[in-house]
């Protein structure tokens, strides 16, 4: 093993060098069978923040070309394997240091957890020599890991090290897809064990394909299915889904659960015959009855439905379906008319929904999309149509605020040549900002763009509303930040922006800046706090 310098891509806040290791070749430390089995994985960059505990894992990283990406905060960190897990559909890698190190990327493992993203926690622990002696950084990690986790356990030793990474790599991908956490005491990774002792389990392959299937039917992508279908697909709609469950007999459900998202299964006739498709046996008729409930890998279960119509259809139904979906498009066209003067409105303070508007005509083939805040990326949502699959990512189920930085960066290492563009609420901006100076330093800079109303607005709207003016500010108002001067301190492009005619010539500006300078850009636009999504006054998220 080397004495290898951490530079560029590696690591530029580890020190300088690692101790030597042996040179033989008969032996391995725990640490590079850490990285030898994360290579067999798949995986080819680890997000994390320095520790004593870890660093023989960078050492084993740096021989077997796995990048590091090393971040500010481990919610980051986790955050970015995340989403470098969902733009890439391989298993996504977080390595943070004992106590602090893993309790900072708890919000972000339990993001993937309720989101149903791969991604392999491996976290230090002190010696197994100090175990309950009061070791610097130790805490039950295992215990704190497993709710939020489909896999969490300890190695206990460092010939079962790369047995227990490929153990939960399986467990990653094994029904709904999700987090699995490992902890590995210190003299675990620094051991070195004869090689002919050691199993490194061959690489795995857990994911189908996805294909199409061809039914004449109104589809409505959610989450990060979103761009799943072009715009300009026939069956392509986003604006009339309650309208389509109210008239159809036949729902098909897939990979969507019964959750809040859904009214719980709700919002949907008891008259329809639903058919639910889930990778999780436990999602299928979760909060609701269904009539047909399939659990496995929905790419393979479409195939199959796909193959088995071929040539069956009834021309008589498929033309009612195409004359059902003519009506359905009418409602779509009524209801974009609606929004429209919200969308072009010049109002001062600018209307979010204009700014919103305005970033989706921003958005060109190749632009990731992401929304990281509360009801900024509600009003989002009714605007921004990604043009093409994994193009549209957020918080998910948990609702997390600060995802957006990690997955920016995530999405830009995962896809160099793609724009990536993130917005942002004043709020959710202010978490993990300063990591974007960590994208910026690792050749990955982004778009921010900010919609600043000086509040956590979606929870404001709930509080004034129950408790009225002299009440319902507590606890959610904000400062009056100029943000586009962080562009600035980072050496990146900065902009204010004032008025709604100005926000697409800023935002041309910060792409030519981005493209020029290969640096962030961030363009701070002050919106209207007194305006709020539809779903934010109907404070549907709670019921």
């Amino acid at each position: 093993m080397s004495d290898t310098k951490f530079t560029g891509e590696a690591s530029s806040t580890a020190s300088d060098t690692l101790a030597k290791k042996s040179t033989s070749s008969d032996v391995v430390s725990g640490g590079h069978l850490v990285a030898k089995a994360l290579k067999n994985e798949g995986v080819d960059t680890i997000f994390t923040l320095c520790g004593g505990h870890i660093i023989d894992i960078y050492d084993g990283c740096i021989d077997e070309g796995i990048r590091i990406i090393d971040v500010r905060h481990e919610q980051t960190a986790a955050h970015a394997a995340d989403g470098y897990a969902r733009q890439t559909g391989r298993l996504g890698c977080v390595v943070t240091t004992a106590g602090p190190g893993c309790t900072n990327a708890v919000t972000g493992v339990a993001t993937a957890f309720r989101s149903e993203s791969p991604i392999l926690h491996i976290g230090g622990q002190s010696s197994l020599t100090q175990h309950k002696m009061g070791s610097l950084q130790d805490l039950p990690h295992v215990d704190m890991m497993t709710p939020i986790t489909k896999f969490a356990s300890g190695v206990f030793s460092t010939e079962r090290v790369a047995d227990m990474i490929s153990m939960a790599a399986r467990e990653c991908f094994s029904g709904a897809y999700g987090p699995s956490y490992l902890e590995i005491p210190r003299d675990i990774l620094d051991a070195e064990v004869q090689t002919a002792r050691v199993v490194v389990p061959k690489p795995g392959s857990y994911r189908s394909s996805v294909k199409s299937i061809g039914l004449d039917i109104p589809a409505y992508m959610n989450g990060a299915s979103r761009g799943m279908l072009p715009q300009s697909d026939p069956h392509h709609f986003d604006r009339t889904r309650s309208d389509a469950f109210k008239n159809a007999d036949v729902i098909l459900i897939v990979g969507t659960p019964f959750d809040f998202r859904m009214g719980y299964g709700k919002r949907i006739s008891k008259e329809a015959t639903l058919v639910q498709v889930d990778q999780s046996y436990a999602t299928v008729g979760k909060n609701r009855d269904i009539s047909l409930g399939l659990a496995g890998d929905p790419g393979a279960i479409l195939a199959a439905v796909s193959q088995a119509i071929t040539g069956h259809i009834d021309n008589g139904a498929r033309q009612q379906r195409q004359k059902w979906m003519a009506e359905l498009r009418e409602i779509e066209a009524s209801k974009l008319d609606k929004l429209m003067p919200m969308f072009t409105t010049d109002q001062n303070p600018i209307h979010p929904y204009r700014l919103a508007y305005e970033i989706n005509e921003f958005l060109g083939d190749d632009t990731i999309y992401i929304g990281d805040g509360g009801d900024i990326v509600t009003i989002s949502a009714q605007a921004v149509r990604p043009r093409n699959p994994g193009q549209w990512m957020d918080p998910g189920a948990l609702g997390s605020l600060g995802v957006g930085t990690g997955f920016s960066m995530a999405a830009k290492l995962a896809h160099p040549n793609k724009e990536v563009v993130c917005l942002y609420g004043d709020g959710a901006f202010g978490m993990t900002a300063f990591d974007m100076e960590t994208a910026q330093r690792f050749g990955a800079p982004y778009l921010a763009v900010i919609g600043n109303n000086s509040a956590m607005n979606q929870i404001r709207y709930g509080q004034l509303s129950k408790y009225g003016e002299e009440r319902g500010d507590v606890g959610n108002k904000l400062g009056d930040v100029p943000f586009s001067k962080f562009g600035d301190m980072i050496g990146g492009y900065g902009e204010e922006v004032t008025e709604a005619s100005e926000i697409q010539p800023a935002m041309q500006r910060a792409r030519e800046a981005i493209a020029k300078t290969g640096k962030c850009a961030v363009v701070n636009v002050w919106v209207d706090p007194n305006e709020y999504a539809p779903g934010t006054k109907a404070q549907t998220m709670y019921k």
